[in-house]
């Protein structure tokens, strides 16, 4: 493998922004700062005018495989990713079958080493019925064991009280929460199909999959937290109310204990019920996306640092499955190609600082899951960049997605930035127009 050095970069990382080059050797950084001379044997990036960041790490994603690859597949999502700087992903167990054992886990990993343009780690789902396989669980051997404490898919929903007592007490990894109270949900249902029968307006879907069924479910996942001292981390905070129960500027210990962490998705930061007249079941999904107050203030607690981690919740479906009626149109959107764009977003627009959008999407997620040497621009870590313009527009047309769905919200929508670039363990992932189908990826390996 050759030397890559990437010269007269705006060098990002842990709130520093240095004017410099960075020399990659073996997939690793070797060097950061100032001028580096070029080694015999270097490929030279001239990256003047533009912006050098860790690229993202996504700790929440749908990848459809197994089982649903009609839907996307890990080598067509891993591929999207990285042409929008994501370098490394943490993939979801509703597939088929579903990920809830240690042999399906597994496979998953062999699965995701033959096809791969990203690095991956893999959660173990909860159910009612796999406690014992979640205690016995290596807690080097997955990112975390996800709980749909409001299930939309299969037999996922764990409601038992003395199963999740029992996950919450043992689980040997972080927990992550997918929070939406189903009765709650299901009553509200029963309801809109009374009056409108199949007809129910997609902008409903808000009020549907309410605040109040986001908010008893959260409140009961941070109890159990509580009361048992569990590393919990609650997924995509669609509410300005649930805010109000995380703390602003947590300190994980080693081993990332002794928190509670929150998080949000792009998609609840960018779109509001505003845009379903226009996208319609295009922006449906789980949890809903809600009102423009809910949308500000959860940007506003990224901004304080009451949400830790921004991620994607990547989960596509086919043009035609989105085409039905409320009922019958999935939720979930694709989003990991445009994902950092959309951040962007808000920096141009003056809501977030590029410091913050850095630390959300890598260095915190880095800290959350105890990943080894990822997640920060550091000489000895693994070389995962993203290079960005921030002063080229990128314009979203069917024609440049890469999602096997082939359709996105943001098509037919200008972004103000563009991703020049990406490297995968110091490999030229993405060159700012084309992105490789060379399986690059790494099993992401923890600190615990």
């Amino acid at each position: 493998m050759t030397s890559t050095l990437i010269t007269n970069a705006e060098i990002l990382n842990e709130g520093i922004r240095q004017q410099g080059d960075l020399l990659i050797r073996n997939g690793r950084i070797e060097q950061i700062g100032g001028q580096i001379s070029a080694p015999a044997d270097a490929k030279v990036v001239d990256a003047e005018g533009k912006l050098l960041i860790p690229g993202m790490i996504d700790d929440q994603v749908h990848f459809r495989e197994p089982g649903l690859t009609q839907k996307g597949s890990m080598a067509t999502e891993s591929r999207a990713a990285v042409a929008g700087g994501i370098t490394s992903f943490m993939e979801m167990p509703n597939v088929n079958p579903q990920t809830t054992n240690i042999d399906a886990l597994e496979a998953k990993y062999r699965r995701a080493a033959e096809v791969s343009v990203a690095n991956y780690s893999f959660y173990l789902g909860a159910t009612n019925d796999n406690l014992e396989d979640i205690k016995a669980l290596d807690p080097n051997a997955a990112c975390g064991v996800k709980v749909f404490m409001g299930a939309s898919t299969g037999n996922m929903l764990v409601d038992k009280e003395e199963i999740l007592d029992g996950i919450f007490a043992n689980a040997p990894t972080p927990i992550a929460t997918h929070c939406e109270d189903t009765p709650t949900i299901a009553a509200l249902e029963a309801a809109a199909r009374a009056k409108y029968g199949e007809a129910v307006p997609m902008k409903l879907h808000g009020e549907i999959r309410s605040r109040e069924a986001c908010i008893k479910s959260t409140k009961m996942a941070i109890a159990l937290a509580r009361k048992h001292g569990s590393r919990l981390h609650v997924l995509h905070i669609s509410t300005a109310d649930e805010l109000a129960l995380f703390e602003a500027g947590k300190t994980l210990d080693s081993l990332g204990r002794a928190n509670i962490t929150a998080e949000a998705c792009v998609h609840h930061l960018y779109f509001s019920d505003g845009d379903y007249d226009r996208l319609g079941a295009q922006i449906k999904c789980n949890p809903s996306i809600k009102t423009e107050r809910d949308r500000t203030a959860i940007l506003d607690a990224v901004r304080r640092d009451v949400i830790d981690i921004i991620a994607t919740d990547h989960a596509p479906h086919t043009w035609e499955e989105k085409q039905g009626t409320y009922f019958k149109a999935p939720s979930g959107v694709p989003l990991v190609q445009h994902a950092l764009l959309s951040l962007f977003e808000h920096y141009h627009n003056g809501d977030l600082s590029l410091d913050t959008i850095v630390q959300k999407t890598s260095h915190a997620v880095a800290e959350r899951f105890n990943l080894k040497d990822r997640g920060y621009l550091r000489e000895g870590y693994f070389a995962d960049l993203a290079l960005v313009d921030l002063n080229r527009p990128y314009a979203v047309t069917k024609e440049n997605l890469l999602y096997k769905c082939q359709w996105s919200p943001f098509v037919g929508s200008t972004l103000r930035s563009t991703i020049a670039g990406t490297w995968v363990n110091g490999h030229h992932a993405y060159d700012g127009t084309t992105a490789t189908t060379e399986v690059l990826g790494q099993r992401m390996m923890f600190n615990r």
